[in-house]
């Protein structure tokens, strides 16, 4: 496909994401449209991002000047009602081709902005900083932002995040996690920091990682992931999959070929009790796909996938065993 086919068909994805955009602040969707809206999210991983640019762009409109918002849509901004809503609408999607132009960032002047955000057990989140950029926020995490002149500065105290950088040249996206940090002028990469070490993983663009040992430095483009380890050593890139890895915005867990050590460190993110695994059984494989809001459906089919039961410990937890 040459670069005016992709150019082509990334308006027609922006047109659809404006559409379900409007629909969805209009009234609630009925059963069918709601299968229909979430069977096109599905469809392709440029679809659920387009429409989560719109959406996050349209909680930006509020930080535009009256004037600036006007002049991009020409509409009239005072008092606004239900319908003068779906006007703004079609502002926010005027703004977000803007954000895939890379146009976004001149809109507002480089301020000093201070934010920290978090999520709960089980919740998502997405924030729009001032710039144009979105970070997407996996449950149970905790993000500090703070833009200053030179540098927009991210640390990933806890958890995982995806951010969509908007390119700035002058201005570096930085996310300090863990014993490294990541640093890009735009792009889209996964973060996420666990307690022995910090995974990078890169959808679009390229990132340097640097961990803060002494010459631990990695450059990944789109598809390699990496690794820093609690002593600030940065793992040789590796090819991965990004959808896999971030299917968590989409309320997925996917395993392939993952050992049930890993299955259980995964699983244990979204529950309320840690979820064990036997030395025994450990290094047993999975490879399937469960909804991350019913991590109880996956425990329920590991004795019928795998030789193994449950058991469960005086904590109230559960360990999964050999059997």
């Amino acid at each position: 496909m040459d670069t005016g086919e992709c150019a082509c068909g990334r308006v027609v994805v922006r047109d659809e994401a404006a559409q379900w955009f409007v629909r969805l602040q209009d009234s609630p969707l009925s059963v069918e449209e709601r299968r229909r809206f979430e069977a096109w999210c599905a469809e392709h991983p440029e679809h659920q991002y387009e429409f989560d640019v719109l959406q996050g762009v349209w909680s930006t409109v509020d930080l535009l000047p009256r004037n600036r918002l006007h002049a991009l849509c020409d509409t009239p901004v005072a008092q606004p009602r239900r319908r003068a809503v779906l006007r703004y609408a079609l502002a926010a999607s005027v703004l977000a081709v803007a954000v895939g132009l890379g146009l976004f960032s001149g809109l507002n002047s480089p301020e000093a902005y201070d934010a920290e955000f978090s999520t709960a057990l089980g919740e998502r989140r997405q924030i729009a900083l001032p710039d144009g950029s979105l970070i997407e926020m996996n449950g149970r995490s905790v993000v500090a932002v703070q833009f200053e002149k030179g540098q927009r500065g991210v640390v990933l105290k806890q958890g995982e995040a995806m951010f969509s950088v908007e390119h700035d040249a002058s201005r570096p996206f930085v996310v300090k996690a863990g014993a490294g940090q990541v640093m890009v002028t735009g792009t889209r990469f996964d973060v996420r920091r666990d307690d022995d070490q910090t995974r990078v993983v890169v959808e679009a663009g390229t990132v340097r990682v640097q961990g803060h040992a002494v010459n631990q430095v990695a450059t990944l483009t789109a598809g390699l992931g990496t690794s820093i380890n609690g002593q600030g050593q940065v793992a040789a890139a590796y090819p991965v999959n990004p959808e896999e890895f971030t299917a968590w915005r989409t309320g997925k867990l996917v395993f392939n070929n993952a050992t049930l050590g890993e299955v259980a460190r995964e699983v244990s993110r979204y529950r309320e009790q840690p979820l064990r695994v036997s030395t025994t059984a450990s290094d047993l494989r999975l490879s399937s796909v469960f909804k991350s809001s019913d991590t109880d459906a996956l425990l329920k089919a590991l004795p019928h996938i795998l030789p193994v039961s449950l058991r469960t410990l005086p904590d109230g937890s559960q360990e999964i065993i050999s059997r």
